[in-house]
């Protein structure tokens, strides 16, 4: 069944038909698409455009499709051009003309705006809360890593020592912006497109306030051509939606690194690995691997769906309809990782004392050397060359700064006391710096106890 071809004289050639057909994958919102009827027609009888009996009976067939869609009773059909057919024939083979009456008011292209947004609107929810659950794992690691020391690094050099938690905070920055992000576009997006019609609304009495109302929208679009023809949301998400990948990747390849060999930070729990088909000592890191090459897949999405768009003139064009095969692949892609990433991340090991080793040997706490000459009147630069030396030292004699000598550390420069061993202590360098967002312990519990009240109210939300 079509849902036009009145003024056609020939039948649509079959390539064309399949060409333009979109019920293999609008069949996803299936649900929007029939709940959003429902709404229509509750609104067309309230305006009385129908019959009480009309849409009472129309209202309840529609639920009963819809019941039988959700739990696999009735199988859609692929032959139909979309799912908005689908529907309608359905519903009209079985109440008969009643049924012919569900499309008043509206047109495909309005009721598709409508069925991208209740379904777009159900993604934001559904990875909200992946994120919230995601959040929730690394505040755990955080609060059972605060005294957890390793090195801090830049351009991947070992830097300056920090806390396991401390560094996990960079990500649950990361991840919390991610979720207001959602937020934003949810807001942005809570319009309700039904009522547009083609492009210029319609004649009939339509109320679009209530529409809306109970579609669960904040109100109706107020510009019924942008209603058709406007993707932003989409491209909003798509692009939120690439940045939780990348926040995901960037993790992943430190993950990947950790579990080297080389590093030994942390042991990837068995469920969450594979092995090698000829080398029986591996334990591959392929979760981490994937995610960051699925990135790539999302970030094509929103590249494509920008490319689409960036030449259609007002109103509605059939390239449109490209807005959602890998809008749905994304989506589905993006939860995916997300459920993936939590379950791994909170089922791996830390090694603490690897992490501390590592900082201990990679002169992480030079800078700390520095400064406590500083602080016994040396011209920072002049600390700067003085402790440079000793790390030329250190990496001839293969030790790290704490197992110097008095004596070794007297020769460099005589301004050295005994008292440099606390004050270049891993434990030391760390829990000095107390300024907030910085790894001390005192610092560190602040900005958790600030994380679980954010937690919280996502909770009661």
């Amino acid at each position: 069944m079509n849902l036009w071809g009145g003024r056609f004289t020939k039948p649509t050639n079959q390539l064309v038909y399949d060409f333009n057909a979109s019920i293999k994958f609008d069949k996803t919102f299936a649900s929007q698409d029939i709940k959003g009827s429902i709404g229509h027609v509750k609104m067309l009888t309230k305006q009385e455009i129908l019959t009480q009996e009309e849409g009472q009976l129309i209202e309840k067939t529609l639920k009963e499709i819809l019941n039988e869609v959700e739990n696999g009773t009735l199988e859609i059909d692929e032959s139909f051009e979309d799912i908005h057919s689908f529907v309608e024939s359905t519903l009209i083979d079985r109440i008969g003309d009643t049924g012919k009456k569900l499309h008043t008011g509206r047109s495909r292209n309005d009721q598709v705006a409508l069925d991208m947004r209740l379904y777009t609107k159900d993604q934001i929810e559904m990875l909200n809360t992946l994120l919230v659950d995601l959040l929730k794992i690394i505040h755990d690691i955080m609060k059972e890593h605060v005294d957890t020391i390793m090195p801090g690094f830049t351009h991947l050099q070992k830097a300056q020592p920090i806390t396991l938690a401390h560094h996990m905070g960079a990500y649950f920055e990361m991840f919390k912006r991610d979720q207001s992000r959602l937020h934003d576009i949810y807001e942005r997006m809570d319009y309700c497109p039904l009522g547009s019609g083609a492009l210029a609304g319609t004649t009939y009495p339509l109320d679009r306030e209530y529409s809306a109302e109970i579609l669960g929208f904040k109100g109706p679009c107020l510009n019924s051509i942008d209603g058709v023809s406007d993707r932003d949301y989409l491209i909003e998400l798509l692009s939120a939606m690439s940045t939780m990948m990348m926040h995901m990747s960037r993790l992943s390849e430190e993950m990947i690194i950790w579990n080297t060999n080389e590093y030994q930070f942390i042991d990837l729990d068995d469920t969450f690995s594979t092995g090698s088909s000829i080398m029986p000592q591996k334990k591959n890191p392929d979760i981490c691997e994937l995610i960051r090459g699925k990135t790539g897949r999302v970030y094509g999405a929103l590249v494509s769906l920008l490319t689409t768009m960036k030449g259609l003139p007002l109103a509605y064009n059939k390239d449109m309809q490209e807005d959602k095969e890998m809008a749905f692949d994304a989506f589905d892609t993006v939860k995916g990782c997300i459920g993936l990433f939590t379950g791994m991340i909170a089922s791996m090991t830390f090694r603490k004392d690897r992490m501390e080793a590592s900082a201990k040997n990679g002169f992480t706490n030079a800078t700390d050397a520095a400064d406590y000459l500083v602080n016994h009147g040396v011209p920072f630069r002049d600390a700067h060359g003085i402790v440079g030396q000793l790390v030329l030292y250190c990496i001839d004699k293969g030790i790290a700064l704490d197992d110097l000598s008095l004596e070794e550390y007297k020769a460099i420069s005589p301004v050295f006391e005994e008292d440099v061993y606390e004050a270049i202590s891993m434990k030391t360098c760390v829990e000095k710096r107390l300024t907030i967002g910085a790894p001390g312990q005192e610092a560190m519990k602040k900005v958790i106890g600030i994380y679980k009240k954010q937690l919280d109210m996502d909770d009661v939300r």
